[in-house]
């Protein structure tokens, strides 16, 4: 059985057609009845799992989402980018050309992942052991997400001054840091 059905209500973006969605099943906090987002076909978003595309978030080209993942705010996710497991993109981020968002991660604000050279990911450092990703932003600089920290990679290398001086995790975030800036492709929105 669909979970969903494409509505009449379109959007035009570019040259492609989108179609807001409506469930026809109940799962997890969406009823049946409830307008999703935005998608261009039903290749764009599984009928067989929990995944949702809601508010103004908008799916395209080849993009698939899939798992439980969801996508929200004003979210794009396109061309054959695939975001699936427990993943979240949200806010104003972006996800497209050969991108996979997948496992618990979460993409959002103004995150600008646009391939493998767009995000990088360090596991099991600092106080916590915990997992910092840094990612490309719209504006072409570096963002940062470790624990309850978000924000510019210059901010963080502050914070992690001010709270470990130079203890063994403030030398395990400095060379992430260093990793992240010689890693991720920088580029700004519309480059």
């Amino acid at each position: 059985m669909k979970k969903y059905e494409l509505t009449d209500e379109k959007k035009q973006i570019a040259d492609r057609t989108l179609f807001r969605i409506r469930a026809l099943k109940d799962f997890l906090d969406v009823t049946v009845g409830d307008l999703g987002g935005w998608i261009e076909s039903e290749n764009n978003l599984s009928h067989s799992s929990y995944s949702w595309v809601s508010d103004n978030a908008m799916v395209s080209g080849d993009a698939m989402v899939s798992g439980n993942a969801r996508v929200f705010g004003n979210a794009r996710v396109s061309g054959d980018a695939w975001v699936s497991g427990d993943a979240w993109v949200s806010g104003d981020a972006m996800v497209y050309g050969n991108a996979m968002v997948y496992g618990n991660a979460m993409v959002y604000d103004d995150a600008w992942i646009f391939g493998q050279g767009s995000i990088c990911t360090v596991s099991n450092i600092g106080s916590r052991y915990g997992i910092t990703t840094f990612f490309n932003r719209k504006d072409g600089t570096i963002g940062v997400k470790c624990g309850c920290f978000y924000g510019s990679i210059d901010e963080f290398a502050e914070a992690v001054m001010n709270r470990h001086g130079g203890n063994k995790f403030a030398k395990q975030y400095e060379l992430a840091i260093e990793l992240a800036k010689v890693s991720i492709e920088t580029r700004k929105e519309g480059e």
